[in-house]
């Protein structure tokens, strides 16, 4: 049994011994603990150039001019000539009526004036003669008025004649349906044989689409700011449709409602753009940049440097001694994936565009090459 006990102590002093060995150097290391590696990190140079103050928008194309046409007589389609969706040159015929009844209507209003003409040249004849006689004393000065009162009478039917002939001939002309400006036309809405009323059918729809309107809706809180650069100049716009690559369009301010929508609290605005090739159609869905202001010489750096915190906007500053140090800003503007620093920054200094999630303020980094640049 004393054997055991001796055996039973030493184990446990093995053991002891063993921990405290074990123990030591980690100990030994916590006190003379080495810093972390250094956090690597893409970074960027702040620059200095001319930044536009814009405001983004989402709007719509709106025709330069449409129009619903319609007859302005009754009857029947005789041809419908024109290309559906084709551009159409002003005065270009549409929609053609059968003329023939307003031809026969022409006629008999020609005919008309014809006889009553012949009466007016009797009356005037009849006139002079009795004036003649009246002269010599045949007849009396009441007759000689009551040819006069016929002179006129005829004459005042010829003028309801030459009245009548030129409706007659309106009326002819309106079986003719034509383009009353250049646009582009819609689809045929009747065709031959269709029977048409006076102002009620629809024949087809025009769009005038060079120039086009585009609309949009600004909120209120930019009211002064518009104000502010239509005191300066033409407003400019630039639009573009979404996720097309292609150059956008620019055009000016052209109307400024003159009351905020008090159900969205928007102001609405229209702007006139060329369309030149007409690329845009009327209803279309745009991005539209309202161009307010310009920051000249402002400090511009990557928008992607900028981050948020709970005290507001901040970046990581490149210090000389290889660590990063954390710098709140503000934001003046971003635009086209560049941010303008208004306060908190200077031209030159270097800012950190990649890696902030693993950064602490005073941490050391390590530069690592853009994407791009690496083998």
């Amino acid at each position: 049994m004393k054997n055991k006990g001796l055996w039973l102590l030493l184990a446990i002093a093995l053991a002891a011994g063993a921990a405290y060995w074990s123990r030591k150097p980690t100990e030994e290391t916590g006190k003379g603990k080495k810093p972390s590696s250094p956090v690597p990190v893409t970074v960027a140079q702040a620059s200095t150039h001319d930044l536009p103050v814009t405001l983004e928008v989402v709007g719509r194309s709106e025709a330069y001019e449409t129009v619903t046409l319609k007859s302005r007589v009754d009857g029947q389609v005789l041809s419908v000539p024109f290309a559906e969706g084709k551009s159409v040159a002003a005065g270009a015929l549409l929609v053609r009526l059968d003329p023939a009844d307003f031809q026969a209507r022409a006629q008999q209003a020609e005919a008309n004036l014809a006889r009553d003409q012949a009466l007016l040249a009797k009356a005037r004849a009849d006139v002079a003669r009795y004036q003649s006689l009246l002269e010599q004393q045949f007849i009396s000065q009441e007759k000689v008025a009551d040819m006069r009162a016929n002179l006129e009478a005829a004459a005042a039917v010829v003028q309801a004649d030459r009245a009548a002939l030129e409706l007659a001939h309106l009326q002819l002309s309106y079986t003719s349906i034509r383009a009353p400006f250049a646009g582009v036309a819609g689809a045929k809405l009747v065709y031959p044989g269709a029977t048409v009323k006076i102002n009620d059918t629809a024949l087809a729809v025009l769009n005038r689409v060079r120039p086009l309107y585009v609309s949009f809706a600004v909120p209120e809180k930019h009211l002064s700011a518009i104000r502010a650069a239509q005191a300066r100049g033409a407003l400019n716009v630039a639009v573009s449709v979404p996720g097309d690559k292609q150059a956008p369009g620019e055009g000016n301010v052209v109307f400024l409602d003159n009351a905020v929508d008090p159900a969205t609290g928007t102001l609405r605005m229209k702007a006139e753009i060329a369309n030149s090739g007409e690329k845009l159609a009327p209803g279309q869905f745009l991005a539209v940049s309202l161009r307010l202001d310009t920051l000249h010489n402002a400090v511009v750096v990557p928008a992607e440097a900028v981050q948020q915190g709970p005290d507001g906007a901040f970046v990581y500053v490149l210090m000389a001694d290889g660590g990063a140090q954390m710098r709140k800003v503000e934001v003046a503007q971003v635009r086209d994936g560049q941010a303008a620093i208004g306060k908190g920054l200077a031209s030159g200094e270097t800012v950190v565009t990649d890696g902030h999630s693993r950064l602490t303020p005073g941490a050391k980094v390590k530069v690592k090459a853009p994407a791009k640049e690496r083998p």
